[in-house]
């Protein structure tokens, strides 16, 4: 009886293996930004996030850690530390694949040939030129990677760095159409190598309206069978009604299976794999509490060194507020009519108005005390306040950019009333007056969208006559501990649909 038992658990036991052994798990991040803590709302954090792989890799053996972009910018361990952190932490996670974000270019090729030379995961980019880089070498194409003798194929495809990337930054490499590029490699991958499955990795966004997305890769595509996406913070629960679309129709009618895991770290993605049927499904895994429990200890082993050098900035206090919020506009128009008024300090002209960004925003300012690391992880980007003489015709054609991404910041004693359906400003006025194409205008805003980041294309026409020496960052620092300026909210919607 006893050995009968025994042949039935013994049998048991290898039909599970035989079934974990049938399956590929995949689990991918995006968009981490440097959320190596748990974030305020009680969800991320980096030792947790290595718990739940743990527990995964734990009860299935072909397991693929997969990241898909961003890793980097949004906390003070990256503005202190320039990735030297996040690497070492992705590195113990075992990440197998990894892609750039945007924001990897953020302090220049040299420091991201540090940061993604020193990652341990291989590295595709396949859209990418690195030929005339220090990149080059560094990153493959495309990858195959085989299970129980099926053969799965990645690519990765990255947006257009012209901008949205500096083109000091990003100077030498050569863009390769996304959607031509992401056909031709699944193409070879799915019908020369013979993979049996094809998943492009993106860092392009899920819908990022006229320009390339997962949508559009999907859609036009006729041998990729998944995308792991990025760039958009988007999270796609195939669990929640509300989702968005996770299986799209792709140009031959057959679905692709679209995944990505929102942002920050607060998830992980998973997509299991059948590898028998070649079918595979996708769920999100959220990353909270309750990995508190078991959290191993070389996480804090590879934090803890640093973490001091971060309460420093978290505990100098330099002011109080009732609170500033990116969503009611109270924060961009701060940040607007400071660099209005650093301008000032820059130039003799008057300074008309300013233009900032309000992705140069990256986090709410909490009522109460104001430190360093409040400032210098809401502002985090390395942008110098700057003054440019511009012609009325261009900065029309900047605002038009602006009311096309729904409204942006702008200075006080400006009004520009734009018109949804288009994207066009209808009115702009300046002072009180309208804005006329055929003068100059001496406008104040930051070096990144003087040079046509954030697609702000026609602030390069104008002339640069005035550059602050610091960061944007450390000029409102200083202003902030020597009262040059209060932390008031100005709710006012400055441009705004038409009424």
């Amino acid at each position: 009886m006893v050995s009968r038992i025994f042949l039935f658990i013994c049998l048991c036991l290898l039909l599970s293996a035989e079934a974990i052994a049938d399956r590929l798990v995949i689990l991918h991040t995006n968009d981490t930004h440097s959320q190596i803590e748990p974030a305020a709302n009680g969800l991320g954090g980096i030792a947790r996030r290595k718990v739940l792989i743990d527990s995964v890799r734990n009860v299935n053996r072909n397991v693929l850690l997969v990241d898909a972009g961003d890793m980097v910018q949004g906390t003070l361990y990256f503005t202190l530390f320039g990735g030297e952190v996040e690497s070492k932490l992705m590195n113990s996670l075992g990440y197998d694949i990894q892609i750039l974000g945007n924001h990897e270019f953020d302090n220049g090729l040299d420091e991201l040939l540090k940061l993604f030379g020193s990652l341990k995961a291989k590295k595709i980019s396949t859209n990418y030129d690195f030929t005339d880089t220090q990149l080059s070498g560094i990153f493959d194409p495309f990858v195959i990677k085989e299970f129980d003798g099926k053969k799965i194929g990645f690519l990765a495809i990255n947006l257009d760095p012209k901008g949205m990337i500096s083109e000091t930054n990003s100077k030498g490499i050569v863009y390769l159409d996304g959607i031509k590029a992401a056909n031709a490699t699944a193409w070879y991958l799915k019908h020369i190598a013979k993979a049996d499955i094809v998943i492009a990795v993106t860092h392009i966004g899920y819908n990022a309206d006229k320009l390339i997305s997962d949508l559009s890769i999907a859609r036009k595509s006729e041998d990729i069978d998944i995308i792991i996406g990025g760039h958009t913070h988007t999270l796609i629960d195939p669990a929640d009604s509300s989702t968005p679309a996770f299986l799209v129709e792709n140009a031959v009618g057959r679905p692709v299976l679209i995944a990505q895991a929102g942002g920050r770290g607060y998830n992980v993605g998973e997509i299991d794999i059948d590898l028998d049927s070649l079918t595979a499904k996708s769920s999100i895994l959220p990353v909270d509490a309750r990995y508190d429990r078991s959290q191993p200890n070389v996480m804090d082993s590879i934090i803890s060194p640093y973490r001091d050098e971060v309460e420093k900035f978290r505990n100098f206090r330099i002011g109080k507020t009732k609170g500033l919020k990116k969503s009611d506009w109270s924060l961009v128009n701060w940040m607007a009519d400071f660099v209005l008024d650093e301008g000032a300090t820059l130039v003799p002209e008057k300074i008309d108005m300013a233009i900032v960004n309000k992705g140069g925003v990256r986090a709410d300012l909490a009522s109460g005390n104001v430190t360093k690391g409040d400032i210098m992880q809401i502002f985090p980007f390395d942008n110098r306040v700057e003054v440019i003489r511009i012609s009325g015709k261009d900065l029309r054609d900047a605002l038009d950019v602006m009311a096309s991404r729904g409204g942006d910041g702008v200075s006080r004693e400006v009004d520009a009333a734009f018109d949804p359906e288009s994207g066009k400003c209808i009115s702009i006025n300046i002072g009180g007056v309208p804005l006329d194409e055929k003068r100059e205008y001496i406008v104040a805003t930051i070096d990144y969208l003087a040079r046509g980041g954030d697609y702000m294309e026609s602030l390069m026409n104008g002339e640069v006559i005035g550059s602050s020496d610091n960061v944007l960052y450390k000029d409102i620092i200083d202003a902030l501990q020597h009262n040059k300026v209060s932390l008031k909210a100005d709710r006012t919607l400055r441009m705004h649909p038409e009424k």
